[in-house]
């Protein structure tokens, strides 16, 4: 498991310390990879025996066990070509190569394992509820789109609705949340509540500190940069649109069937000129 899962599934029991020093090892996994202990500490503000709690509380048996874990994971990273590629193109102009940036490293986590784990309560679920923040909209839009076409029950979650709308929730049902930081507090909220009326949550976010990552296994870690004065909203549509892609792959013959029924409503209708 990698250490950000690791993080993800410690969050709700870090303190403010805990937090501080996963934030800087995510941000700064070299330094823990190759620093020592008080290396660490002196970054954070904080002592020695934080960090090797910290290390124990993520299910290691010291800082040396954390350090090999990180080390093991850098280098996969490092010998990915996309990952040296976007090392190597320094000409960019500063938003498009931190776009190509975040493209790289999302294709790189959505891996075939990490887009079976993800949709894999879809697949099985009655109904599907999605739920998004601001910035967030445009990927929950394009997976809207998608999975309307290739299965029934699919639903977007409007926060002036949410509550008429999620009234028939229940276990069985799947809510896909897509949020990143700062994190709307409807989206977030709406999904604490479902989670505890026992609908299954999958979450696309910014990292293992993200509120939503304590409520779920299946969820994945973007990189959204700014581009302009906002951020970009490309890397949760490739995450939609993987998404769709594999379900549709998981669903075949109902997904082919819903499609042609669509495509027949649409010529009948003259949808298209």
């Amino acid at each position: 498991m990698l250490v950000s899962d690791l993080i993800a599934a410690a969050s709700e029991r870090l303190t403010p310390t805990d937090r501080r020093i996963a934030e800087a090892v995510l941000e700064e996994p070299t330094l823990l990879a190759f620093g020592t202990v008080s290396d660490l500490a002196g970054l954070v503000g904080t002592s020695r025996p934080s960090i090797v709690r910290f290390a124990t509380k993520l299910g290691f048996g010291g800082y040396s066990d954390l350090q090999d874990r990180v080390r093991q994971g850098l280098s996969k990273q490092l010998s990915r070509p996309s990952q040296r590629v976007r090392q190597q193109d320094e000409a960019l102009a500063p938003s498009r190569a931190a776009l190509e940036s975040a493209l790289g490293r999302a294709f790189d986590t959505l891996d075939d394992g990490r887009l079976k784990t993800l949709a894999a309560p879809i697949c099985d679920a009655k109904h599907v509820w999605i739920l998004s923040g601001e910035t967030s909209r445009a990927g929950a839009y394009a997976f809207l789109s998608g999975m309307k076409m290739i299965r029934a029950g699919v639903h977007l979650v409007e926060e002036h609705t949410s509550a008429g709308d999620l009234s028939s929730a229940a276990p069985g049902d799947v809510a896909v949340v897509f949020d990143f930081t700062r994190y709307r507090r409807h989206a977030i909220e709406t999904a604490r509540l479902l989670a505890s009326r026992g609908v299954a949550i999958v979450a696309v976010t910014d990292g293992p500190l993200s509120p939503l990552t304590s409520l779920t296994d299946h969820w994945c870690e973007l990189e959204v940069p700014a581009i302009g004065p906002f951020d970009s909203s490309v890397p949760a549509v490739i995450v939609a649109e993987l998404l769709v892609a594999h379900i549709t792959t998981q669903l075949r013959d109902e997904a082919r069937e819903n499609i042609d029924r669509t495509e027949a409503l649409w010529e009948i209708s003259g949808t298209f000129l």
